[in-house]
């Protein structure tokens, strides 16, 4: 995959989780247990890209959190997602109490 890059003066009242939203903005729209994990993921994907010289997995690493981050912008409502996520994929009822990271684990989120 080859990667594009444009940049034009975005107007104020620009939604900060847009198509090509800052990293800040997207690492603060995070749930905290996330940021780490973005802040791997992007520094990982700084570094490939600095020695391919491509900015594609770059840009793709950052459109992935992008999305996450703008799922995670209600977090009863992702929470919920992610709840029938791995009741769909477990095929059983999440039991009551069970620790938000273990259901993520079991819908793969």
């Amino acid at each position: 995959m080859t990667a594009t890059y444009a940049y034009d003066e975005q107007p104020a009242t620009r939604h900060p989780l847009a198509p090509g939203a800052s990293p800040a903005a997207i690492r603060a729209a995070l749930l905290p247990t996330d940021q780490a994990g973005f802040d791997t993921a992007y520094a990982a994907a700084l570094a490939a890209s600095r020695e391919s010289l491509d900015l594609g997995e770059l840009f793709q690493t950052l459109e992935h959190w992008r999305r996450l981050a703008l799922l995670q912008r209600d977090p009863e409502g992702f929470a919920a997602m992610v709840r029938r996520v791995a009741e769909t994929l477990s095929g059983e009822p999440v039991p009551d109490g069970e620790p938000f990271e273990l259901t993520r684990a079991k819908a793969g989120m």
